[in-house]
Order: structure tokens, then C-alpha cells, then sequence
């Protein structure tokens, strides 16, 4: 895959020269903030040894309330080459990672590609777990096919009005939807190995936000009229209120009851079959340091 001249990686298709500018996301070249394995994803993916979970700088959201915003907005994180990378993941396969995990990659998908090409090639083994805010291009979707093997995918809203106000696209539940149903066309049902690590499907995500239980019963209302049995859900209870929140009218954490009636507007959709969060997830201390580790 070629550096494009002309960007369209995500759905702003900036028009972006990448060969000398940056895109609307903010992406240059290659940049990573950290590289380890990280223990607090889906008890599937983290396992019991970890994911090897590498966390790329910029992002194309603009979520106001982003927990990694120092990467996704700050640009924190170091310069690579395709070359670095392909060690970074040999060096966590060789850790004991169940996975590799790439966190918000979609705008460097033409250094990560050869890197993962190249990695195959001297006996990198471990599925990829692709971790997006759900903000993709289906036609990036398809060209990922040979590559990615888990789709761990947000859908953060039901009105593209919120996605506006919280995260800066216009677009947002009609572009989403669409990349997701995409993904489960490429993965349409989860495959497990005999420790119970996900080797092949599609995780949904959605963050309850503060006040917005409404949105988020119409978000569950739409998984439920996926296929069953071809997704796993992943209800979030561990907002906090980080970088902007305030600002947005976000100012705080979620209550026990905005939680509970959402996972019982779940539970009452037959969506059963997935994970929740305890309300002690929304702490500081389950942001990972974006220290370079690993990098």
C-alpha cells in the first residue's frame, strides 16, 4: 500500500499530500506512544497474558472526552520506520501476547501494512486485533481483510448530531454502521482457542456517556438488529470525565443508575451474550502510561 498522495484512509478523505503533510487527523509519518501488553481489555483479548497492544499517535475522532487524549490530541509519541515496527511486534509475540492489538491505526495503514507483511514473514503468528472508534471507511474495512483478524470496534452514538457535538464528524452513526456491518460480513462469528482467547469475530463497543441513556438504548436497539450470535457486546461503564469533558457538558462520572438501565435495555434485547464493566472501571489508573514504552 502506498503513502497517499491524495489522503482518503478515513471518511474526512482529507485530500491530504501524506508524502508532505499531515493529514486532517494530524498523522505524518509513522508514530507510536506505546507498545506492551496491556491487561484491561475484554477478558478474551486481555486473556491472562496479556494483549500486545500498540497505541498510535493522532487519531481521525476528535472525541472531546477521549481517556488517551494526550496521543490522540496531543500527537505524544515517538517517530518510527515500517522496519521498527515489524520488531515491536515479533518482540510481543515473543513476550507471550495473545494477540497484536492496534489501537486507532487507520491513519498510518501504509506503514503498518508492510510492517505486518514482513512480520508474517519471519513468523509472527498472533491474530490482529483491529481497535477502532468505529470511524471507518468501509472500502478501508474490505482492503483490510487479509489482515485484520478481530474487529474491536466502538459505536459511540445513535444520532450523528452527538457524534458532531462529542466528536467533530458529521457523519458519525451513518458512517459506523455501515464499517461495521462490513466487518461482521468479513468476521461474521466469534472463534475461540481452547483458553477461550478470541482468534476470529467482531467486539462492539459502547461507552455510556453521562446523561445520553437514551442514545445509548437506541446504539443497543441497532446491535440487536444485527444477526444474532454475530457479535460480542461490550457495555463500558469506565467514562471519565477527561481532556474537554466539562466543556461538552460531560463534567462528571456516570451514575449506577444510568448503568443499570442500560445493560437492562440489553438484557431485554436478548443481547446477553457479552461484557460489562464494573463502576470502579472509571479511574484514572486504567489509562495506560504513554511513557514510549516498548517503542
Amino acid at each position: 500500500m502506498e503513502i497517499p498522495q491524495s489522503c482518503s484512509l478515513c471518511p474526512r478523505q482529507c485530500g491530504a499530500d501524506r508524502t508532505t503533510v499531515p493529514g486532517a487527523c494530524g498523522a505524518g509519518t509513522l508514530k507510536v506512544a506505546r507498545a506492551a501488553l496491556h491487561h484491561w481489555e475484554e477478558p478474551c483479548i486481555s486473556g491472562s497474558r496479556g494483549s500486545g497492544t500498540v497505541f498510535f499517535s493522532h487519531c481521525t475522532l476528535r472525541c472531546g472526552y477521549c481517556q488517551n487524549y494526550p496521543i490522540s490530541a496531543g500527537g505524544l509519541g515517538k517517530e518510527i520506520s515500517p522496519e521498527r515496527l515489524t520488531e515491536i511486534f515479533l518482540e510481543l509475540q515473543a513476550q507471550g501476547a495473545h494477540n497484536i492489538n492496534l489501537v486507532s491505526p487507520t491513519q498510518y495503514l501504509p506503514w503498518i501494512l508492510p510492517a505486518l507483511d514482513a512480520a508474517r514473514a519471519r513468523g509472527l503468528t498472533l491474530p490482529v486485533v483491529y481497535n477502532t472508534g468505529g470511524y471507518e471507511r468501509v472500502e478501508t474495512v474490505r482492503l483490510l481483510a487479509p489482515y485484520v483478524d478481530i474487529w474491536l470496534a466502538d459505536l459511540k452514538y445513535a444520532h450523528d448530531s452527538l457524534g458532531q457535538r462529542l466528536s467533530g464528524v458529521p457523519d458519525y452513526f451513518t458512517v459506523a454502521s455501515g464499517a461495521i456491518r462490513q466487518m461482521i460480513a468479513q468476521c461474521p462469528r466469534p472463534e475461540y482457542d481452547g483458553e477461550g482467547i478470541l482468534q476470529k469475530g467482531v467486539i462492539l463497543r459502547h461507552l455510556v456517556l453521562p446523561g445520553q441513556t437514551e442514545d445509548s438504548k437506541q446504539v443497543l436497539d441497532w446491535m440487536a438488529s444485527l444477526p444474532g450470535g454475530s457479535f460480542l457486546p461490550s457495555i463500558m461503564s469506565q467514562f471519565t470525565p477527561f481532556h474537554r469533558a466539562g466543556e461538552l457538558g460531560l463534567g462528571r462520572r456516570i451514575t449506577s443508575y444510568e448503568y443499570k438501565k442500560v445493560l437492562d435495555h440489553a438484557l431485554a434485547l436478548g443481547l446477553e451474550e457479552g461484557f460489562c464493566q464494573d463502576k470502579s472501571s472509571a479511574r484514572e489508573e486504567y489509562t495506560p502510561p504513554f511513557d514510549l514504552e516498548g517503542v
